[in-house]
């Protein structure tokens, strides 16, 4: 039994591990790939479509080649999903078109409290008191480090609404998934994936093109920036695929939560290559998130040995009442032949 622990702890730190690394990996490869300083290529709709391609494609070859098996999962419940994914990554890219960066970064952060209430109305899921305010050390945290100049329009508004309504649904329905049809996270991923690709490269072109008025058939491909998008679709596979794992082990919040863990390493990783600034108000607030995640996996530990306590000695022993009247049943009931199925007398 405590073996079984240790290995599963090691493979949450494990999963945690691989979610961040590639996130952080991916942010740093898009920098360069589409910074003007770099190869200049925006056109972030259809290079997320680029990345569920690869990942469709390795999703087939691990299918056929046995690696992982092919559960049923119904046509409708797969397109809708893939229709509220596609509405999360558009939604995010128009949010960062039409708000200012401050206000992109407030509306991510209020994914976390969105997550909460949906859970709640969706799954009646209910939070403890410490988790509560490890959440709100959290938000504050991240926002202290990432809000500067706050700047809403109406277009702008209903965007991020829109794209946090829908990530969050999203990653809500990951776990949902995968509990209702049993469903591992990389299997769950090979379905998704390829209606994701093919709708996200019909219609990621004309996204682009309305964001930054550039069309890609007119872009000039270069060696370089093709081993950077290369680069970004072998990271996107291990992104996704341990985002669904993740969400799988644990829940949509605690994903969010630890996710900001992203936003601490892409700071620090934009000092240390890129030199971006890193003030005092960044480093206050990025310790500060930090201590709201330590008390977060604290809270959840807490939380989880407290539901283990109360859950076995809920019923561990009869009344009186329930043993009378299992006496009688014992009494008054015929005995019945197992193999045969017939009262005997």
């Amino acid at each position: 039994m405590e073996n079984e622990k240790k290995s599963s702890a090691i493979s949450d730190m494990g999963a945690w591990a691989m979610n961040v690394v590639s996130s952080v990996g991916i942010i740093m490869a898009n920098k360069q790939l589409m910074s003007n300083n770099g190869y200049a290529f925006g056109f972030a709709t259809t290079l997320t479509g680029f990345h569920f391609a690869v990942t469709a494609l390795v999703g087939l070859v691990s299918n056929a080649a046995g690696y992982s098996a092919s559960k049923h999962v119904p046509m409708w419940e797969l397109l809708w999903f893939s229709v509220v994914a596609n509405m999360s990554i558009t939604g995010m890219n128009f949010s960062l078109m039409l708000n200012s960066v401050g206000f992109y970064q407030i509306s991510k952060l209020s994914m976390i409290p969105v997550v909460c209430v949906m859970e709640w109305i969706l799954h009646n899921k209910n939070y403890s008191r410490e988790v509560k305010m490890s959440v709100l050390v959290v938000v504050i945290g991240v926002g202290v480090c990432t809000v500067t100049d706050v700047k809403v329009n109406l277009k702008g508004f209903l965007c991020a609404c829109l794209a946090v309504l829908s990530t969050s649904l999203q990653q809500i329905s990951i776990g949902s998934l995968q509990k209702k049809y049993s469903i591992g996270s990389f299997e769950l991923l090979s379905k998704t994936a390829p209606i994701q690709a093919l709708s996200l490269l019909i219609l990621g072109p004309f996204v682009d093109f309305y964001l930054n008025g550039k069309l890609i058939t007119n872009y000039k491909m270069s060696s370089g920036a093709i081993l950077f998008i290369l680069l970004s679709c072998s990271l996107a596979v291990f992104c996704n695929m341990s985002q669904y794992l993740c969400i799988g082990r644990f829940s949509a919040v605690s994903f969010q939560v630890l996710g900001h863990m992203k936003t601490v390493c892409v700071l620090t990783l934009g000092w240390l290559l890129f030199d971006s600034e890193l003030t005092f108000k960044n480093i206050m607030g990025m310790i500060l998130a930090v201590v709201g995640m330590v008390i977060y996996s604290w809270a959840v530990e807490v939380e989880k040995q407290s539901n283990t306590k109360t859950l076995p000695h809920a019923k561990n022993s009869l009344t009186e009442e329930e043993i009378r009247l299992l006496k009688d049943g014992v009494e008054k009931s015929p005995l019945k032949d197992v193999e045969l199925g017939e009262a005997k007398g």
